[in-house]
C-alpha cells in the first residue's frame, strides 16, 4: 500500500521528496542527519543522577566544498506547512554561522537569507 504524502512520516518525506529534490538541484556536497551533530546533548542533573539528552542534529547541510557549509535544511512531515521548520533551521544556521536556512515538508522549500534577514 502506498501512503499519501499527508500520511508519510518525516523520514518518508525526506526519502521520497526532499533528498531527490536536493540531489537534483544541489551539485555540491550534502550531508544528512546521521553525519551532522550540532551538540552532544544537554546534560541533565537530577540529584546524584546525570544523563545526557539526545544531541541536536540537522536534517541536511549543504556545502560549497568539503570545508565550507553554506546552508541547513530542516525537514518536517507533510501535515505541517512548508515553513514550519524554518525557526529551527534559523537556530541551527545561527549556531553554525551559516548564511542560509531552509525548511521543507516535501511540497517545496522555504528560504531565509541570514545575511539580509529576508
Amino acid at each position: 500500500m502506498i501512503l499519501s504524502k499527508k500520511q508519510m512520516s518525516e523520514e518518508d518525506i525526506k526519502l521520497n521528496y526532499i533528498t531527490p529534490a536536493l540531489q537534483k538541484s544541489w551539485k555540491e556536497h550534502i550531508t544528512m542527519e546521521t553525519n551532522v551533530k550540532i551538540t552532544d546533548g544537554k546534560i541533565n542533573l537530577r540529584g546524584n543522577l546525570v544523563s545526557r539528552a539526545k544531541p541536536l542534529r540537522m536534517d541536511y547541510v549543504l556545502y560549497l566544498n568539503a570545508q565550507t557549509p553554506i546552508a541547513v535544511v530542516e525537514a518536517k512531515d507533510n501535515t505541517k506547512s512548508i515553513s514550519f521548520g524554518l525557526q529551527q533551521a534559523i537556530t541551527y544556521a545561527t549556531m553554525l554561522d551559516l548564511p542560509f536556512a531552509y525548511s521543507s515538508n516535501g511540497d517545496g522549500f522555504y528560504e531565509h537569507d541570514m545575511l539580509t534577514g529576508k
